[in-house]
């Protein structure tokens, strides 16, 4: 089992900036892959950044250019920083981590609880 932790959410006016965490504990692979997705009220929950796991990054289109994803590997932490936000960014953001056998398939996927980040106009 892996335990995720986000903290760093909060309210802040459009245009500022915000540092999401995720720390992870338990049993990580040391193949995995981890990222960011969020979930704004009434629609789906979508991918905002990831690590792959050859260890590049990927963004959803409307992040590029304004969040960055980083990682502390010693502290099994990962981070979602975010620049100019935006009112649409509003949403509950939550670290998701996947488990990798040596193969590449899937040996399990854990979610955090969520952090809410509100963006206000």
């Amino acid at each position: 089992q892996v335990q995720l932790v986000e903290s760093g959410g909060g309210l802040v006016q459009a245009g500022g900036s915000l540092r999401l965490s995720c720390a992870a504990s338990g049993s990580i692979f040391s193949s995995n892959i981890m990222g960011w997705y969020r979930q704004a009220p009434g629609k789906q929950r979508e991918l905002v950044a990831t690590f792959t796991s050859g260890g590049s990054t990927y963004y959803a289109d409307s992040v590029k250019g304004r969040f960055t994803i980083s990682r502390d590997n010693a502290k099994n932490t990962v981070y979602l920083q975010m620049n100019s936000l935006k009112p649409e960014d509003t949403a509950v953001y939550y670290c998701n981590a996947i488990n990798l056998y040596p193969s590449g398939i899937v040996a399990g996927r854990y979610w955090g609880q969520g952090t809410q980040v509100t963006v206000s106009s």
